[in-house]
């Protein structure tokens, strides 16, 4: 829907055109037109296609019917599967095969760049091509554009922030004495928390975002599973709302730094005092606070969270391999090297 309300925009600014040739499903069936698809009109099907047998076979006989397109750069395939906490499949597989297919990846899953981030880099360097996930942490907000587009020279050495909506939410909701089910039921309803309640009232999607960010902000090799993890619990409404009447806030905080020269992180609730940024992240609000070398504290606040944002981000990574492609493009060519001795 948004690359069609954004098509004349696209087009303007960045000279950027879409046509989507392949859906696959794991329950909605799948479509291939090499022509294109109307892919609006199908996302209010109740079917994309004809089941497949395999998606992944699918998955990949699209990749093959692709190969020109994709050798010359400009085949991208967007991953948006559901994350799977234990090992970050079957999106990292999706990651590797497309970019062995010469095609450009997008993906809104965390679990990439939480379980495997560094492996699949260097994959995209080697097939040339681009591997983006800025809607894998705070929907559309630009925290790995930020630091790899505008902040040269400049190492991200900690960060602290609230990357969860839900917990977020449901602490909120709970210092002011409702139950952390109805809370929950709440979230659920409004289609932000996760199919699966527990990676979100557990820690677990915290934890694949703080993986996602120390591995690729920090350099770091972290799992989710390396990540020291505390979820929110019925007991902690006593403490929410004693922390409150105290000036304080009980906030599910995700950390990250350098603990005697290694990268150590953890998300669980911490009490933050009134003055604090994260103590005025209410509702389905995210923030993060940067430690940098040289620049100090950078913040970055989303004040509201949704779908709308996360296609941004898939869009937003469009444009960027877009704008990629135009400067190669446009890149002047080295001359040969001279052979033989000058005179």
């Amino acid at each position: 829907m948004l690359l069609r309300e954004q098509a004349a925009r696209l087009a303007q600014d960045h000279e950027l055109a879409t046509r989507v040739v392949g859906i696959v499903t794991r329950h909605h069936g799948c479509a291939y037109a090499a022509r294109g698809l109307d892919a609006v009109a199908l996302s209010g099907a109740s079917t994309v296609g004809p089941a497949a047998s395999s998606p992944i076979d699918f998955f990949d006989s699209t990749l093959a019917r692709s190969a020109a397109t994709a050798r010359d750069g400009r085949l991208v395939v967007v991953e948006t599967t559901t994350l799977d906490i234990k090992n970050g499949e079957p999106a990292i597989s999706h990651v590797r095969q497309a970019l062995s297919a010469g095609a450009h990846v997008v993906t809104a899953n965390k679990g990439p760049a939480a379980f495997a981030y560094q492996s699949l880099a260097r994959a995209a360097t080697a097939a040339g091509r681009r591997f983006l996930f800025e809607g894998a942490v705070m929907d559309g907000i630009p925290i790995f554009n930020l630091v790899r587009e505008t902040l040269p020279g400049v190492e991200v050495v900690g960060f602290r922030g609230i990357v969860n909506t839900t917990t977020n939410y449901m602490l909120n909701a709970m210092e002011m004495g409702q139950s952390i089910d109805d809370a929950l039921t709440e979230m659920q309803a409004m289609g932000v928390a996760e199919a699966d309640a527990s990676l979100d009232v557990d820690g677990w999607d915290a934890a694949a975002k703080t993986a996602a960010l120390a591995n690729v902000l920090m350099g770091a090799t972290l799992t989710p599973h390396r990540v020291e993890r505390h979820g929110i619990k019925p007991e902690l409404a006593a403490r929410a709302i004693d922390a409150r009447a105290a000036g304080r806030r009980l906030k599910l905080v995700a950390r990250a730094g350098y603990d005697r020269g290694r990268i150590a992180a953890r998300v669980g609730p911490e009490e933050v005092r009134a003055d604090d940024l994260l103590a005025g992240i209410d509702g389905q609000q995210n923030a993060l606070v940067l430690h940098t070398d040289l620049l100090g504290e950078i913040a970055i606040v989303q004040r509201g969270s949704g779908l709308v944002q996360t296609a941004y981000a898939l869009l937003s990574d469009l444009v960027t391999i877009s704008r990629d492609r135009a400067a190669r493009a446009t890149r002047p060519s080295r001359p040969p090297a001279r052979r033989g001795r000058s005179r």
